[in-house]
């Protein structure tokens, strides 16, 4: 045997294994079984998380509540709780109550799966008065004598009726169920409203019949009866609860809801000391004198300038003494028609024409400016606009109690001054109590809180002017600042409650625990002078919190990706735990091979800032294997988008059985943190923190070989789909696949408020320094664009534009169209199943292999 020749060949053998077990490796990511198991996921993890919510019935007296809680599939039980005594309990016997009621039901119950509805527990727990069955009855809890009654289900034991859908229906992993009954004599027709806020058709509801509805907390349901008229709506509850239709019920007025009615004339307003009316009408000011004994009380008009594009515009403000009249005289805004062409309506043949206003950045904006006049002369007052000479909006115009001045809160467009203006009621003359102002921008669309104080003569404001977002307190006579209320290297993420009695404010806080997450959310308190800072809330977690009705206590539901949830009885005075109610049961979910996400934090581009960002394994991950990664992205400035809370994720644990880890990250430029991590997306979205992005996942594929940085793809919409495609404009070299969904490629395409908010005013070269469309000869990689054709949110023009510019730069890219969907074309099944087909064919090198029938289907 030549041992040399053998030598020589193993090179080429060892390269022929490696090879053999990577196309073995490719053969077991993005296969039909694959597919088939990410299309069982929803179906799997559905009710397989207990004991995870408590929505509490509070008795009479406001220290003791009741609640039912899931306790395994199809099994749940009622809890007590006395606040005061830091008691939890069994609100009642529940094997001796299945036997009463067996009794008078004539059919055998359950102890742990009692079906009781409508549930009324009395402060003393004597008596249960509830429905099964659709009968009422009451129970002694005493003796366990139990009778049918009469009495009606109490209106908090039903599911409020809502005149019209509210909204979409709310993405939610909390099971429930909705008992519809009709109370009325006809059939009635059931309609889910899905997160499109689109009709989803769920059967029929017999003249007096009742039904049953597996749904999820959040969900929206409506009622129509044979003409198409909604009777009612409700919105799931994480209790079962009745949605009763009753008898009585009759069609809510019909609202189109695409178009935006017309203002209607404000009524007249009479003056505080009754001598007055005035009256908005043909765009001018009408004022009458009230009191008969008066010599003329004949109709004056204050004002002949109005017109239908320069109008007199409500509120109608009275100062206290009567003697002037504060209102609004507004330029309306320029038309910019969009027009949308529906191809295929599902009611005619002809395609249809939609337009619709929609303002883009650099557009004339409404133009707000106050007007004032003096009643006994009926003339107006001139004042000074030089402080407010380039609004975006004025808004929270107010009299001060002597009635000598008048406030207002005015935001300039460009969003770089931010301001409290004083007018002199007799002068006009114009003063500042408060001038935000900032080099970048103000963040006036999740930063702004303004708190005048009427009884102490104070305001509280918000403010970036430090480097992180907090609460100062200002003197309203003056504009003298008192003092900065809260401080340090943390953020104050939205006021819950002011108490100018006690000189209290309650609110959450994100990093105010150092040693956490600094996106986690802690409900705190701080007096107005800043001191006695609480932090009522501790656990390592995200915390959602809910009161007592009187406030003496509260809920607190805290939870991580990585952690399940915990519900706590919390005091408010000072946040000690009275007891813990809850802990989530998920046993049965990891039973499935669902896994929990993974945290990674690395540093920045500046090899200093924390990222934080999650990993997402497949169910048969597999370390000694090789997997692609795949980036969803949302770098929208206007929030922090990686979760924080724990939830089944779907969508992503689907799309990594494919055989991809998903991350998700927040880059600088995103929101929630210090001021100058913020202001990197300022005039620069093109950005998108890919620098942060780009270091986390290198940092995280350091000791975890099984991420493939040779294959990293991406995908997004809206931001988001703005976002991918510019990775493989800007950063090819890294990202090789995206799937860009209805992005607004160029911001001057897309709505003005969010664009101007972070790219400024006037428009400059710096919008077409992040616009796609203008740099889309720099792609390199394979690109999937979708969009919807009839997308209302982001102009689908933003996405025609793009595809004009690859074509004139000859480059290579697919294309869909996704007729009839709106925005987010991509979360349609068939778009979605065409992204998913998408990474797998470029990441995995291999076409898909999968089946119509195996394909997730959106149902409650």
């Amino acid at each position: 045997m030549n041992t040399a020749r053998i030598r020589q060949r193993l090179p080429l053998v060892a390269t022929l294994i490696v090879g053999l077990a990577a196309s073995s490796r490719a053969q077991a990511q993005g296969s039909k079984a694959d597919y088939e198991r990410a299309a069982d996921l929803t179906r799997k993890g559905a009710n397989t998380v207990f004991r995870d919510r408590v929505q509490p019935h509070w008795v009479a007296g406001g220290t003791r509540f009741w609640y039912r809680v899931s306790t395994a599939r199809d099994r749940h039980e009622f809890v007590w709780v006395d606040a005061e005594a830091a008691t939890r309990s069994p609100a009642f016997d529940h094997e001796r109550l299945a036997v009463a009621l067996s009794g008078i039901l004539k059919q055998e119950l359950r102890a742990e799966a009692l079906p009781l509805e409508s549930v009324v527990l009395d402060d003393q727990r004597e008596y249960l008065t509830c429905t099964v069955g659709g009968r009422r009855i009451r129970c002694n809890l005493q003796s366990w004598e139990v009778e049918e009654t009469a009495e009606e289900a109490t209106g908090e034991a039903n599911l409020p009726l809502r005149a019209r859908a509210p909204r979409a229906s709310r993405s939610g992993d909390q099971e429930t169920e909705i008992v519809f009954a009709n109370r009325t004599g006809q059939s009635l027709r059931l309609f889910w409203r899905d997160f499109d806020r689109e009709r989803r058709p769920y059967g029929a509801i017999g003249p007096g019949e009742e039904r049953r509805q597996h749904t999820f907390a959040g969900h929206v349901w409506e009622v129509v009866d044979a003409q198409g008229n909604t009777l009612a709506v409700f919105v799931a509850e994480s209790d079962r609860r009745r949605a009763i239709i009753p008898a009585d019920a009759k069609p809510a007025p019909a609202v189109e809801e695409a178009v935006k009615p017309a203002p209607a004339a404000a009524p007249g307003k009479v003056s505080p000391d009754g001598r007055w009316s005035v009256e908005l009408r043909d765009h001018n000011v009408y004022l009458r004198r009230l009191d008969p004994a008066e010599a003329n009380t004949a109709e004056v008009a204050l004002t002949s300038d109005g017109t239908a594009q320069d109008a007199y515009e409500a509120p109608l403000l009275w100062s206290p003494d009567s003697s002037k009249l504060l209102l609004l005289q507004v330029r309306a805004a320029q038309e910019h028609p969009v027009h949308l062409i529906e191809s295929s309506p599902t009611d005619q043949v002809q395609p249809k024409l939609h337009t619709f206003d929609y303002l883009k950045p650099g557009d004339a904006v409404a133009r707000s400016r106050p007007r004032l006049f003096d009643v006994a002369t009926g003339k107006a007052v001139a004042i000074d606009e030089q402080l407010f000479a380039n609004p975006w909006s004025i808004g929270d115009l107010r009299w001060d109690a002597d009635s000598r001045r008048f406030t207002f809160l005015y935001n300039e467009r460009g969003h770089q001054a931010l301001r409290v203006v004083a007018v002199d009621a007799v002068s006009g003359s114009t003063s500042v109590l408060i001038d935000e102002s900032a080099p970048t921008f103000i963040d006036y669309s999740s930063k702004l809180f303004y708190r005048p104080l009427d009884e102490t003569h104070e305001i509280l404001w918000m403010s970036e002017r430090d480097g992180w977002n907090h609460l100062y307190l200002y003197d309203a006579v003056d504009g003298r600042l008192k003092n900065q209320v809260t401080q340090g290297a943390w953020v104050v993420r939205r006021v819950e409650h002011v108490d100018p009695q006690k000189r209290e404010i309650w609110f959450y806080a994100g990093g105010v625990r150092p040693e956490q997450d600094p996106y986690h959310l802690h409900l705190c308190r701080v007096n107005f002078d800043g001191q006695e800072l609480t932090v009522l809330t501790e656990a390592d977690g995200n915390h959602e919190v809910t009161f007592s009705p009187d406030h003496r206590f509260f809920f607190d539901r805290w939870s991580r990706v990585d952690h399940p949830p915990v519900v706590e009885l919390r005091r408010s005075l000072d946040g000690k735990l009275i007891c813990e109610l809850e802990r989530a049961d998920v046993q049965a979910l990891l039973d499935t091979g669902w896994s929990f996400p993974e945290r990674f934090v690395a540093p920045g581009r500046d090899g200093q800032t924390a990222i934080h960002g999650i990993l997402v394994r497949p169910t048969n991950f597999n370390p000694t294997q090789s997997y692609p990664v795949v980036e969803q992205i949302y770098a929208g400035p206007h929030g922090a988008h990686v979760p924080k809370s724990f939830g089944l994720l779907a969508p992503q644990h689907a799309l990594a059985e494919l055989g991809f880890i998903v991350v998700q990250i927040d880059g600088m430029g995103t929101n929630w943190r210090s001021k100058a991590f913020h202001d990197v997306c300022w005039r620069n979205l093109a950005d998108a923190g890919f620098a942060d992005r780009i270091a986390w996942l290198k940092a995280a594929a350091e000791d975890r070989r099984w991420m493939d940085l040779s294959r990293v793809g991406i995908y997004g919409g809206s931001a988001g789909g703005q976002n991918a495609l510019r990775a493989l404009i800007d950063h090819h070299d890294f990202y090789k696949v995206a799937v860009a969904d209805c992005g607004c490629h160029d911001n001057r395409m897309d709505k003005i408020w969010w664009n101007e908010q972070w790219m400024g005013y006037p428009i400059g070269p710096h919008y077409e320094a992040s616009s796609n469309v203008v740099h889309a000869g720099k792609l390199e990689g394979k690109l999937l664009l979708v969009v919807g054709e009839l997308d209302r949110n982001v102009d689908p023009a933003s996405t025609m534009q793009v595809v004009r510019a690859l074509q004139k730069a000859d480059k290579d890219f697919d294309f869909v169209i996704v007729a009839g969907a709106g925005h987010g074309a991509a979360e349609t099944p068939y778009g979605s199943r065409r992204r998913t087909d998408f990474l797998v064919r470029h990441l995995h090198g291999r076409e898909p292999r999968w089946e119509p029938a195996a394909q997730n289907q959106l149902t409650p």
